[in-house]
């Protein structure tokens, strides 16, 4: 089956399907939100951690909806595209962020039962100083994750519909924005539970499809005669991504607040069990996704803009059908997305900085409130930054790989080395991330991530061995 490279630039839904679409969802959105958001106690702990008391199928649901994001279905696709199979496998290693968070969010869960947020943790084990530095990473990562969402939300709508860029972006952060404003963390892991059955129900229905019109002994040989090289297993440019992108996950599981405040949502008895499953869950969706890739680069696809690929290809793999299943996959993973980073974030800067650092004279009432204010301006700034497009979404999450690789080792060192040194904390982040920009800009962008955590792990371990500290466990139950 030949693609034919003129419909590239063509929309694929028709404008009344894809507004069809568009209020469906929508509503379903904020109305199940709304509705989960009113189930809870009304207090702080509950809007912000849905009363710590999540079970192991949302807390599983949860982690794998807010991992599948929109780089997933359409960064992973770029991969497989740019780099052929290691670019396609390599994604699917950030899952691995995930499944080795486990034993880390059960050490979480026993040290820190009142704990509400990854801020809690670096500025009750390293300092106020320490605290500081890892909040401005956190805050170029969070926004730069941000950025790429919303530029995905007005890539799909553009791509299947025609619908101008920008109206996407207002759409999807709008909807986000309101259901997780009213309901909290419950209507964020309630929304995640369907979002997360829609997903792999229908990537499995593409897939399929896909394989159906297109068999796999046909695109190996395709590939084997046009591009060998992108089969190449050993390939060097390959093994470096595989290693950037297990890297860099960790470095966004360990330090982002989304994932540690699914540890303090969740009972203890699931904690482990639901990061490692949901992690294995989350490696079959960049494996469909990026396999698209794939068949773009054997039928030789001409692309307006590479991360409109995957919905530009399965909607000619599969017709109006393929573009309207197209449509909810991304809606779902974006929204999914959106909504944990929203909540997730607005948890961490009400509890750290306008709770802790500017006025520990809080209510409940008021930190509630401070939360809400939090979500809506972080949706405002979101479209403000997006308002400008860029062409590749990989750029913006290389560059933030340098940073968060960084905090790997001073996150693990402190939740299982009492002698772990605060200012080697510091350093090990500063100098990560300063060889991790330096080796983005100098030598290639896949491998900032792998270089930051190398020389942030060095730094750690000779700094507490330098200069070991005993630091006392029980002060980690104050946060």
């Amino acid at each position: 089956m030949v693609f034919s490279p003129t419909l590239a630039v063509q929309p694929f839904l028709a404008p009344g399907i894809a507004w069809a679409l568009v209020v469906i969802f929508s509503v379903l959105w904020i109305a199940l939100g709304v509705s989960w958001g009113r189930r809870g106690s009304g207090d702080a702990d509950d809007y912000m951690l849905a009363g710590r008391n999540i079970g192991l199928a949302l807390s599983t649901a949860t982690l794998m909806a807010s991992w599948v994001t929109g780089n997933t279905t359409l960064l992973a696709p770029e991969f497989g595209y740019r780099n052929g199979l290691w670019g396609m496998f390599s994604y699917a290693l950030a899952g691995l962020g995930l499944v080795l968070f486990a034993p880390l969010a059960l050490r979480i869960k026993t040290l820190m039962p009142k704990g509400r947020t990854s801020g809690d943790f670096i500025r009750l084990r390293y300092g106020r100083a320490a605290w500081w530095v890892f909040m401005v990473i956190t805050a170029i990562y969070t926004l730069g994750f941000l950025v790429t969402q919303a530029m995905g939300a007005g890539i799909l709508l553009e791509a299947l519909s025609g619908f101008d860029y920008r109206l996407g972006m207002v759409v999807v952060i709008g909807v986000s924005t309101i259901y997780t404003l009213y309901g909290g963390m419950r209507a964020v892991v309630g929304t995640d539970f369907i979002q997360s059955l829609l997903i792999m129900g229908l990537l499995v229905l593409v897939a399929v499809l896909a394989l159906q019109q297109f068999p796999v002994q046909e695109l190996h040989r395709e590939l084997a005669a046009q591009h060998p090289e992108r089969l190449n297993l050993l390939l060097p440019a390959g093994l470096l991504i595989a290693w950037n992108s297990a890297l860099f996950s960790m470095g966004e599981v360990f330090h982002n607040n989304i994932w540690w405040s699914r540890v303090f949502s969740s009972r203890a008895s699931v904690v482990f069990a639901s990061f490692v499953l949901g992690g294995l869950a989350w490696m079959t969706v960049p494996l469909v996704t990026g396999s698209i890739g794939l068949v773009a680069l054997a039928q030789a696809v001409d692309l307006p803009q590479v991360n409109m690929l995957f919905p530009v290809v399965a909607s000619q793999l599969l017709g109006a059908g393929g573009a309207a299943l197209v449509f909810v996959v991304v809606f779902a993973s974006l929204t999914s997305t959106l909504d944990s980073l929203l909540a997730s974030t607005a948890d961490l800067v009400a509890e750290d900085v306008v709770f802790k650092l500017l006025n520990p004279n809080l209510s409940d009432a008021q930190l509630r409130q401070a939360t809400r204010l939090v979500v809506l301006g972080l949706g405002l700034l979101t479209l403000l930054l997006s308002w400008p497009r860029l062409d590749s979404l990989a750029s913006v999450l290389f560059f933030t790989g340098a940073l968060v690789a960084s905090t790997i080792w001073p996150v693990a060192y402190g939740l299982y080395w009492p002698s772990a040194n605060r200012w080697a904390a510091i350093a090990a982040m500063v100098s990560g991330s300063a060889v991790g920009l330096g080796a983005y800009f100098l030598i290639a962008p896949y491998c900032a991530a792998l270089l930051s955590a190398a020389v942030s792990a060095v730094v750690m371990a000779v700094g507490t061995q330098l200069q070991p500290e005993r630091f006392n466990w029980l002060t980690l139950k104050e946060g």
